[in-house]
């Protein structure tokens, strides 16, 4: 399997050095090379791992990859719709219905049944709104902004107490409208791009969305409130390979909710 677009990506007998080295290089002609999907996302999962936990996760990973990974993007609707998202949910909460509404998607998906683009994007925009305005780091941009203001109050002679209360003005108003615009512009972005990669089943255009950067998002949001986040991730997206990848005329079928148990219909 040859890398899907211009990130760097390694063939398995790099691992599990290969994650914190990103700039590997290509992989030998004859070995089989990490999709540049995958590769973005488990440099992201790996480097937030403890640096022993995250070398075993690593092997695990490259010897789960020695079977070739799955076509197209079963294992990406998996690990969205068991890991991902019921994660999100549980941290959000109060918003179970948006990422319930794409997790149905990521399912179907899975099952070889696919959305049309347009459905696709109407999930993705409320879930993509949600994650990336929890994402936005509030508490950095609250101060910069706060202190900012109020030292241009005290420079034009406001008393300190009310330079103080300006600043907290200031920043309250200016961080709440940079998070919504933040979010609004990922949501806007990444919801196009992501409905067209999973409407026509196509990994290297889900690479070109950079998935490893909404790896980084969602770690933001859920390492708020569970310290196990990383690792819970990571987990998933084995169990995700694991149960998406080719499988041998002996082997049992898997469960109805996984990729390859039914053929794959076309909705228009």
């Amino acid at each position: 399997m040859t890398p899907t677009t211009g990130t760097p990506a390694a063939g398995i007998e790099a691992f599990p050095t290969a994650p914190r080295a990103p700039a590997a290089g290509a992989p030998d002609e004859d070995g089989a090379a990490v999709p540049s999907w995958l590769w973005q996302v488990a440099t992201v999962l790996h480097e937030h791992l403890p640096p022993a936990a995250g070398d075993e996760w690593a092997a695990r990973l490259r010897a789960l990859l020695a079977a070739a990974p799955g076509p197209g993007l079963g294992a990406v609707h998996l690990w969205h719709a068991d890991t991902v998202l019921p994660l999100l949910a549980a941290v959000r909460a109060g918003d179970d219905a948006v990422f319930a509404a794409l997790r149905d998607l990521h399912r179907a998906a899975a099952r070889r049944e696919t959305a049309d683009r347009q459905a696709w994007g109407a999930a993705l925009r409320p879930a993509l709104l949600l994650l990336h305005d929890a994402a936005y780091d509030r508490a950095s941009a609250y101060a910069e902004a706060h202190t900012g203001a109020r030292d241009y109050a005290l420079a034009n002679g406001f008393p300190p107490a009310q330079a103080e209360e300006y600043g907290h003005t200031y920043a309250r108003l200016s961080s709440d409208a940079n998070a919504r615009a933040c979010a609004e512009a990922h949501a806007a972005v990444l919801a196009d791009a992501l409905a067209r990669a999973y409407a026509v089943d196509s990994p290297e255009a889900y690479a070109d969305t950079f998935p490893g950067a909404q790896v980084r998002a969602t770690l933001r949001v859920t390492a708020v409130v569970q310290g196990e986040a990383f690792a819970h991730l990571a987990e998933g997206l084995l169990r995700a390979l694991r149960a998406a990848r080719p499988r041998h005329p002996t082997e049992p079928s898997p469960g109805p909710g996984h990729a390859g148990h039914r053929p794959r219909t076309e909705r228009t």
